[in-house]
């Protein structure tokens, strides 16, 4: 799978249960192949809170090339996106932009006067940066991974 830089992708943005049963496969097999088998780092990726999310899905010719998790707003009217990932064969395209402006478009139609959170890997901060986050607290360790808290208003 290696889509154009402006390929058209197709793009679905659905709760766990209007997801299919294949489709939760191929999240669950992406996130792991990411999180768990690239960075090294054994941890449960399922948390028990899929549920409970939205699932921003970016797909090229039926492939799963792009994904966000995300929650609805919290006490403080705050979405939290969270494992935000590119295939491998997607990277350096710009994928990862489109798929977080995504995210904030497709949040805003359903919650209007939302702010947005993520638990940026230190390293992604700059990539966060440029779409408006900032740093809202210190840096601190997750799952031996350096993370920091980002917070975007609008």
């Amino acid at each position: 799978m290696k889509p154009q830089k402006n390929a058209n992708h197709h793009w679905v943005f659905a709760s766990w249960d209007e997801l299919s049963r294949d489709e939760i496969y191929t999240i669950l097999q992406l996130r792991q192949a990411i999180f768990v088998v690239e960075q090294d780092c054994p941890y449960l990726d399922a948390d028990g809170t899929d549920d409970q999310a939205l699932h921003l899905q970016g797909r090229y010719q039926g492939q799963l090339c792009a994904y966000a998790r995300v929650f609805p707003p919290n006490a403080k009217n705050t979405v939290i996106i969270g494992r935000v990932i590119v295939h491998p064969s997607s990277r350096g395209k710009g994928l990862g932009y489109v798929l977080m402006k995504k995210a904030h478009k497709q949040s805003r139609i359903r919650y209007p006067q939302c702010s947005f959170f993520v638990s940026a890997q230190s390293h992604l901060s700059s990539f966060y940066g440029r779409l408006g986050y900032q740093q809202c607290g210190e840096e601190y360790l997750e799952d031996n991974i350096p993370h920091i808290p980002m917070k975007k208003l609008e």
